[in-house]
């Protein structure tokens, strides 16, 4: 990290609290923000470097995830879609891509959790950084880590025979869409890692949340196989809207709509949990 960047609070403010010891965020420049959050990403990198199994759940989730569906499910499904195993997979790969933002979030809120549990946000708070940079700096590794299993991701699907109904700047729309719903659906984990006790109940609420909302979707089967009331849930789920505009980015047919609503579903959550984040991160104790 840059000496001149972040460095800890002067001897003489041991006494004062964490929040009044850093100035506020409007006194600091976008370009010493965007340096606060560099060196901050950097800092979780070298974490990464250092323990490599934390990348076993990007590297593993997707080739599991892709192999376990397509042949336990892809048969009864694709019948279900009017075709075969193929046609399956060319239905569930754009779903994962919409699902992995969810999964690799949790993995922000342990985090920041863990942080804390460790000390290491006491640190990052007497020091004249945005608070806001510490927690977008770990949103960014998270995408990184993002890109990396939704390449896995694809490299499976078209190892197994999937093909692309559009076009690569349709693929690179998909990516695009799927990052920016991840980002906002990272401040939801981070607002957990910050209000739960332990990793441990961020994990389990994380997963609360996230099964009901990944398997009463359109990421793994059409929901027109589904009872009514299972139905009226998938179509108000944000999931549902991502998992469908994804697929029209990539397979073709309408995306307009689907596109739209969730642009409007990550912005909302976006701007409701992000403040929410930041100051949460100032009081927690």
């Amino acid at each position: 990290m840059s000496t001149t960047t972040l460095t800890p609070a002067p001897a003489g403010s041991a006494g004062t609290t964490p929040a009044r010891s850093a100035p506020e965020e409007g006194r600091i420049g976008l370009r010493s923000h965007l340096r606060h959050i560099g060196a901050l990403a950097r800092r979780n990198l070298l974490q990464i470097k250092k323990d490599p199994e934390s990348m076993f759940d990007v590297l593993l989730m997707p080739i599991v995830f892709t192999l376990l569906f397509v042949y336990v499910f892809g048969g009864s499904v694709g019948g279900s879609l009017g075709g075969d195993r193929q046609d399956y997979l060319n239905y569930l790969v754009p779903g994962l891509m919409a699902m992995m933002g969810m999964n690799i979030a949790m993995a922000v809120g342990t985090g920041v959790n863990d942080d804390f549990r460790k000390g290491v946000m006491d640190r990052f708070r007497t020091m004249p950084i945005a608070r806001s940079s510490v927690l977008i700096a770990k949103i960014v590794v998270e995408l990184g880590r993002m890109m990396v299993a939704i390449v896995i991701l694809l490299a499976m699907g078209f190892a197994l025979g999937m093909t692309l109904g559009t076009s690569v700047l349709g693929l690179l729309g998909a990516v695009a869409l799927s990052a920016v719903f991840g980002a906002a659906i990272m401040w939801i984990f981070i607002v957990l890692g910050l209000a739960m006790k332990t990793a441990q109940a961020v994990q389990g609420m994380g997963m609360l949340v996230l099964m009901p909302l990944q398997f009463g979707s359109s990421i793994f089967a059409p929901p027109t196989t589904m009872p009514g009331w299972l139905r009226t849930f998938t179509d108000y789920n944000p999931l549902s809207n991502l998992a469908d505009a994804v697929r029209g980015l990539m397979m073709g047919g309408p995306v307009a709509d689907a596109v739209w609503v969730t642009l409007a579903w990550a912005a909302a959550i976006t701007l409701v949990m992000a403040p929410l984040a930041v100051s949460k991160f100032r009081r927690k104790a």
